[in-house]
């Protein structure tokens, strides 16, 4: 969770008018299980809600870790609507996703039940979604930080503060996490 991610969330929730924003933790990322380790739900969890405390209408969520298994959004999406009847449902993803969308698990149910919003930096061409999705785009500030970098430099020791909300780099130290 870094500054990206927040700027991407906050952006969504005032251009789009939106009461909230839920960055869901996935229970087990599916995509994702067997490429790289990663991180414990739980830790993840705690890392979000601290780096949300505080930002009105963006909230951290465990509903994936608390229904188990491998986290599917189609599942998400169906939970969250009958949670939430009637409310509309939407999938934020950054630009770069959106090529990749078909490959979900149930694509075409999760393009049936939420609207998806593409975040893109200034100038980036975003590619169509799958057919039948509907699509928002939504411009980012181009902020130049990953995951993947800010794993590193906690490994090796280098700063990784303003790029990650205080509270974050407070667990994510108490925690011992990306540590090499």
């Amino acid at each position: 969770m870094h500054v990206g991610h927040l700027a991407a969330a906050v952006n969504v929730r005032h251009a789009l008018g939106l009461q909230r924003v839920l960055l869901v933790v996935a229970n087990v990322p599916w995509q994702k299980a067997g490429e790289r380790s990663v991180t414990h739900a739980e830790d993840r969890y705690a890392v979000v809600r601290s780096a949300v405390a505080g930002l009105e209408g963006i909230e951290a969520s465990r509903l994936e870790i608390d229904r188990g298994g491998p986290s599917y959004t189609a599942d998400t999406l169906c939970e969250l609507a009958a949670r939430h009847p009637g409310a509309e449902l939407f999938l934020v993803v950054g630009s770069d996703v959106v090529s990749e969308l078909h490959t979900l698990e149930r694509a075409d149910e999760v393009g049936r039940r939420a609207t998806l919003v593409a975040v893109a930096r200034p100038g980036v061409k975003v590619p169509p979604p799958p057919p039948s999705w509907h699509m928002e785009v939504v411009e980012v500030p181009a902020l130049d930080v990953s995951s993947t970098d800010l794993r590193a430099r906690v490994a090796t020791g280098r700063p990784i503060e303003v790029l990650v909300p205080a509270g974050a780099v407070r667990e994510i130290r108490r925690r011992g996490l990306y540590a090499g």
